[in-house]
Formats: C-alpha cells, sequence, structure tokens
C-alpha cells in the first residue's frame, strides 16, 4: 500500500453559492469521485475554523476582505468568513463520497490559518499528516480538490519538501486565481518537483 489520494477541502463554502466560493468548485466532484477507487487509500481534509478565526477580515478593524496583511508568521491574505465549525459551509459537497480512510481537520485554532494538510501557516506546527502517511508506509500522494493556488499547491509543495513523490491532478482541482496567484502557485509546483497532470483547474 503506496499510494494515497490527498482530497482537499471539498466543502459547500469553496462551491458556488459558498462564502468563498472557487469558481467552478463543484466540478472536481464527479472526477474525484471517479478516482477513489484507484487508490490504496483516500485521505479527506476539512477546513475547520472557530468564527472569530484570525484570518477572517471581519476579525480586523479597517481592514477588506482579501486585504493581505502581516502576522506573526508571515503575509495572511484575509478571508471572508468561511467553514465555521458545525456551519452548513463547513461541511462536504454532499454528492461527494465520503471513504476517506482519514478526516483531517485544520484550521482551527484561532491565531494561525492552516493551507496545508501537513503544516500551519507558520510551516512548523504540524497536522499529524505526515506520521500517519509515513506510518503506513505511503509514498506516492495524488492531489486533488480546492483550491489549486491556495490549499491544494501550499499542501502539494509541502509533501515534495517532505519527500514524497506527489502529484497534482488538475482535472480535479480549481482555482481562485487571486492577482495572478494560480500562475504562481503553477511555477512554484514545477519547481518543486510537483507532477502536474491536466489543464490548469
Amino acid at each position: 500500500m503506496t499510494k494515497a489520494l490527498i482530497v482537499i477541502d471539498v466543502q459547500m463554502d469553496f462551491c458556488p453559492g459558498g462564502a468563498l466560493a472557487v469558481p467552478g468548485g463543484d466540478q472536481v466532484v464527479a472526477p474525484i469521485n471517479a478516482m477513489m477507487a484507484q487508490y490504496d487509500a483516500v485521505l479527506m481534509t476539512q477546513d475547520w475554523h472557530p468564527g472569530d478565526h484570525s484570518s477572517f477580515a471581519s476579525q480586523h478593524r479597517d481592514a477588506a476582505e482579501y486585504d493581505m496583511i502581516e502576522m506573526p508568521y508571515g503575509p495572511q491574505v484575509l478571508w471572508p468568513d468561511h467553514c465555521v465549525i458545525d456551519s452548513a459551509g463547513a461541511q462536504f459537497h454532499p454528492d461527494l463520497h465520503l471513504r476517506g480512510d482519514l478526516i483531517l481537520r485544520k484550521g482551527y485554532r484561532r491565531e494561525i490559518d492552516s493551507y496545508s494538510a501537513f503544516f500551519e501557516n507558520d510551516q512548523t506546527t504540524t497536522t499529524g499528516l505526515h506520521g500517519y502517511l509515513r506510518d503506513r508506509g505511503i509514498t506516492e500522494l495524488t492531489l486533488v480538490g480546492l483550491a489549486t493556488d491556495f490549499c491544494v499547491a501550499y499542501s502539494a509543495l509541502d509533501a515534495a519538501r517532505l519527500g514524497y513523490d506527489a502529484t497534482v491532478d488538475l482535472t480535479a482541482c480549481r482555482a481562485i486565481d487571486l492577482d495572478g496567484s494560480l500562475d504562481v502557485a503553477l511555477t512554484n509546483m514545477q519547481k518543486a518537483g510537483v507532477h502536474l497532470l491536466g489543464g490548469q483547474g
């Protein structure tokens, strides 16, 4: 058992009509469902924020959504309130097959955001995923989901840095593309040795 599919944040708030909708976000559901049987393990991440999370623009006076600010751990985009714990927007898309061996919740610490499935945004606080994969002997990862240029890319870059054979299947991803963030993410992944499959998601 060496190959795992990592399904990133396919949640209602990231789909059309959600608080932080990714264009075409719901279009990843069918291809992801079709891929699941091809892997030895399926792992799913779930953005899971307290209502007063520090990455929410609503928590910063005189700040607007999508502003960039400096946090103790580095630059941080200020997001609309999204994926609040136990809210409807935090739930997985209803058509997504919940066949995961593991559901990993991230971003639940108020003071720090967590794009990556492996590390919070300080790049040192771990989520525990690396240990789980290592204990199961999994070495090859395919990452899919939302959004290509944030949580998928951060997860893929960390996977490559940790020594995994990492692939992003862009046919099952969609991007926010905030001020050119998609091109930056694709370039960074290619430089890091992440394999990119399919067209730009």
